[in-house]
Parts: C-alpha cells; sequence; structure tokens
C-alpha cells in the first residue's frame, strides 16, 4: 500500500509538471503562429488511451508514463517524422520561423518550469510556512555515521560556525556540510569550541564512503511503538520507556543503543528504563539475528526538548522567500552534480524508483507540493542541458545557427538527434539498474 500511494504521488507531480512544461512549448508556437500537431501526456507508441481532435492540434494521453509531448509542424523532434521535412517549409512549420521564435519556442517548456517551481515554493510557504529547529536549540548535539569520526567530528558536537558564519538552523547544517565546499567547522565539545579544518571536499567523502546520513540529531532512546512477537515485547517494554543503560553501561541516546544492540545479536541483555511515570525498572530482553530488539524510537518531533519555531509568511514575504527558496534549491541540486563524476556517484543516479522514494507513506500534500517544486526546478534545469532530444540540444542548435548565420543540415539534426535519444535510453536504463540492485539490497524504505 506504500508503494503505491508513493507511486500515486509521483504519477500526479509528474504529470502536473510534464503538462505545464509541454503548455510552454505550446503556447510559445501558436504565439508565433506556428502549427502544433499533437499535445499529449505520456507517449503514444502505437495508440493513445484517449485523444480528442481539437482544431488543428490532436490533444492525447499516451499509455507509456515516460513524460510527455508537443510535435510542432517542420520541427526535428523524438517522433523522428521526417517526412514532412522533404516538402518545401511551409509558413506554419517551426523551421519556416525566424531563428529568434524558434528559440524562444524551445525555452518556453523550461521557462514554465522554473515559474512553476517559484510560484509552488512560495505557494507553499504562504499556506503552511516553515517549522525549523534553530542551531543553538540541538539540545543534545549532532549524531554522526561512524565513517564521519575520520574527520574530527564526534557524536554530541554542538555545531557553532561554518566557514566563519553561524548557521540559523539544524537543516542549515546539515545542507551546508553536504552541498558547500567547507574549509571550517568550529564545534562546542565538551564546554570548549575546538576547530576542524578539511582540505577535502565533505560532500564527495560522503558520497565516495555511501553515507546517506552523515549528520542526524542525536535523540534520546524512548520506547515509543513496540513491535508484537518482538524481544522488546517478551521484554514487557511499553511505549514512554526511556532506556538509560544496557548491561549495566550508561546508553541513553538512540543511537549508541542501537549500535550496542547490533554488536550482541542473539543476546540476552539487562536493559535499565525509566517508565513514564519516572519508575525505574530493569527488563531482560533478547535480541534477534539483527541486534535489534524490535521496537520504534519516539520521532523528535514528539519530544519537548525538540520544540520547532514556525515562521508564517505574508503574501508579499512568501513570494520573495519562494524566489529564494527555488534559487537556493536548484544551486543545491546543480552543486550536487559534481559527485556525479567519480565512480561511487555515478552509482548514485536513480530512476522513477528513486523519485518516488522521496515521497511520503502516507498522502502528505506540503510534501507532496515541495517535491513537486523540487521536481520542476530538475526538469527545466535537465532540459538545459546541450544534449540532443533535449530542448537544451535544439537550444545549442539554434544559438549555433543565430552566429554562423546559417542552420546545422537537417541530415546532421536526424542522426544528432537519435544519438541523443540512445544516449538518454542507456542513461534510463542505467538509472533504473541503480534502482533494482537497490531495492534487491534493500536500500529504499
Amino acid at each position: 500500500m506504500v508503494a503505491l500511494i508513493k507511486a500515486a504521488q509521483l504519477l500526479l507531480s509528474l504529470s502536473i509538471l510534464v503538462v505545464l512544461h509541454e503548455l510552454g512549448h505550446y503556447l510559445a508556437a501558436r504565439k508565433f503562429k506556428a502549427r502544433v500537431e499533437k499535445f499529449y501526456l505520456f507517449m503514444n507508441p502505437g495508440f493513445s488511451l484517449f485523444k480528442k481532435q481539437i482544431g488543428e492540434t490532436e490533444w492525447g494521453i499516451g499509455w507509456l508514463p515516460l513524460g510527455g509531448y508537443v510535435k510542432i509542424s517542420g520541427m526535428v523532434d523524438e517522433s523522428m517524422d521526417t517526412e514532412q521535412l522533404k516538402q518545401p517549409a511551409q509558413p506554419w512549420e517551426f523551421r519556416s520561423k525566424p531563428a529568434w521564435q524558434r528559440l524562444i519556442i524551445m525555452l518556453g517548456g523550461i521557462i514554465v518550469n522554473l515559474i512553476t517551481g517559484f510560484a509552488i515554493y512560495a505557494m507553499v510557504l504562504f499556506v503552511w510556512g516553515r517549522d525549523y529547529m534553530p542551531a543553538e536549540r540541538v539540545p543534545y548535539g549532532i549524531e554522526i555515521d561512524d565513517r564521519v569520526e575520520a574527520l574530527g567530528f564526534r557524536d554530541g558536537d554542538q555545531v557553532v560556525r561554518i566557514n566563519g558564519e553561524t548557521p540559523d538552523s539544524f537543516e542549515a547544517i546539515r545542507r551546508t556540510l553536504f552541498f558547500d565546499r567547507v574549509e571550517e567547522v568550529v564545534v562546542r565539545r565538551d564546554g570548549q569550541e575546538i576547530p576542524l579544518a578539511f582540505d577535502q571536499d565533505l560532500g564527495q567523502f560522503f558520497v565516495d564512503s555511501a553515507i546517506r546520513m552523515p549528520f542526524g540529531l542525536r535523540v534520546p532512546c524512548v520506547v515509543d511503538t513496540v513491535l508484537p512477537e518482538s524481544g522488546a515485547a517478551r521484554a514487557g517494554l511499553q511505549a514512554g520507556d526511556r532506556i538509560v543503560a544496557i548491561d549495566s553501561m550508561p546508553l541513553t541516546y538512540f543511537g549508541e543503543v542501537s549500535a550496542y544492540l547490533r554488536a550482541h545479536p542473539n543476546a540476552s541483555v539487562a536493559v535499565d528504563v525509566i517508565d513514564a511515570s519516572g519508575v525505574p525498572h530493569l527488563r531482560t530482553a533478547t535480541t534477534d539475528s539483527t541486534g535489534a530488539l524490535g521496537f520504534l524510537n519516539r520521532d523528535p518531533s514528539e519530544m519537548p526538548e525538540f520544540a520547532t519555531e514556525h515562521k508564517a509568511f505574508g503574501a508579499g514575504e512568501a513570494l520573495v522567500s519562494g524566489f529564494s527558496l527555488a534559487a537556493s534549491t536548484l544551486q543545491e541540486y546543480v552543486l550536487s552534480l559534481r559527485f556525479l563524476f567519480s565512480s561511487a556517484g555515478a552509482t548514485q543516479v536513480g530512476s522513477l524508483v528513486t523519485f518516488g522514494s522521496i515521497f511520503a507513506p502516507t498522502w502528505d500534500w506540503e510534501l507532496f507540493w515541495r517535491n513537486t517544486a523540487f521536481f520542476s526546478l530538475i526538469l527545466a534545469f535537465m532540459n538545459l542541458l546541450p544534449i540532443p532530444a533535449l530542448d537544451g540540444g535544439h537550444v545549442a542548435f539554434l544559438l549555433y545557427e543565430m552566429v554562423m548565420g546559417r542552420p546545422a543540415s537537417d541530415k546532421f539534426l536526424e542522426r544528432a538527434q537519435m544519438a541523443g535519444l540512445i544516449f538518454l535510453l542507456t542513461l534510463m536504463a542505467y538509472a533504473l539498474g541503480n534502482d533494482i540492485w537497490r531495492l534487491i539490497t534493500g536500500q529504499f524504505q
């Protein structure tokens, strides 16, 4: 059921963005009186689920949920329909329009996606505002992946400054340490400020080391849900129990409790807890073959010490902040692409399965629209890449024509389009292969 809910959110999100993207091309083409023969959501090789002729345009829905397209007369596109190019150019055809008009037509979808991403972020801030945890209110410091210790970080560190600047929230700490070029981090440890200097790209280190969550909140180990027939259930652990020690060792945070238990699979452990009423108990429990007791920890949002702040936005402020959020999100995405140029980074390339995994397991409209805004920006950027078969490839050829004063030959455009399609299909197959491997190895939740 969770997979279906995530798939439905992904399908709706991408459908909205594809329609808007193609509408950008359509409106620009009609503005310059270029004929649009087809407007399709999804691809329709062989047949269509729905189609209707309205004026000069056939509107339809294909059966293959891979994007969509508009077919503009007199243009070499992904349909590879070149028969009309053998005839003399007609006034309503794309190829008969001035280069600057054709450039605007090709940029239409990208422009609409950029505007859509900005508009959605502004809407999200206006409707839901922003909940965040101020950096100075991370009560127990950060919890790190064990491999991050090699960089000098320790569990419980409080991040004070990054590159000389004070982060305003815990989210900003995680984003900055991953995406930005970080040279120095000052942490507060045992009451002292300790500088950590770096001569390597932290983000690349995380990618190369396959560290998916380098930094998290350090949270107390408080039982939220006990799984039936688990070691925790048989030992009598209950919701609200706070674990303070195991086998007489003082362990109070969820990360260190989990690490200790993983190191003791199929073992009997003595668990000291304090129940919801403040009464201490000693429970004897048995871990399973993975070293788990079978309970879920309470979410930090339900703990009073992790109280977040809420910021509401008026209409004008939401517009300004929405633009800023869209710009910073796009910048972070572009910066993250540098990680792909390594063997470890290439394995992180994902398909629709990866995109679907970031949606909530239940229908969450705020997260849905945030993800849709993010995808809209990605769609804009990826389509701008100068790859034949993408909008950016057409833009590159048009810029060549405007600079050189003559267009590339139709035969060259056909071959370039085919090469671009083969490249994109190969990339999609590789990304799908990565996702299948992650599914097999249990890397998706």
